[in-house]
């Protein structure tokens, strides 16, 4: 089974390796909307996968680290691509949320998206 708790953040970044000239060189802004999902068999005590305080609790973490900040300055996001971000998101939260099966990050402006199931070698 499968539950997905979303959040959103607003942020700046650059794209350093875009060609001069190009308008994703120099710092612009997003909003981004994040679907965390996580996969797993119902408590039978409980029926529930996760509690969704539980799950609430870790992405506002992430979120506080993401929200109103230039992404180019956060550690593992030197170059921030949404498959960048997907990937760096999946690394916070496998430790606490050991259930996480997928990343998803929409940027409505854009119609644009990225969907992330993990590394390779998640087994």
């Amino acid at each position: 089974m499968r539950i997905y708790k979303e959040f959103m953040f607003d942020a700046a970044h650059y794209l350093p390796y875009a060609e001069e000239g190009h308008p994703n060189r120099r710092m612009h802004g997003h909003s981004f909307r994040v679907v965390v999902w996580l996969e797993g068999k119902p408590d039978p005590a409980t029926g529930l996968v996760r509690h969704f305080e539980d799950v609430e609790r870790e992405l506002m973490k992430v979120r506080g680290e993401l929200d109103h900040h230039l992404l180019n300055e956060i550690e593992g996001l030197e170059f921030p691509t949404l498959e960048k971000i997907s990937a760096w998101i999946w690394n916070k939260l496998k430790g606490p949320l050991p259930e996480v099966a997928r990343i998803e990050i929409h940027r409505a402006s854009c119609n644009e998206g990225c969907v992330y199931d993990g590394p390779e070698d998640k087994a």
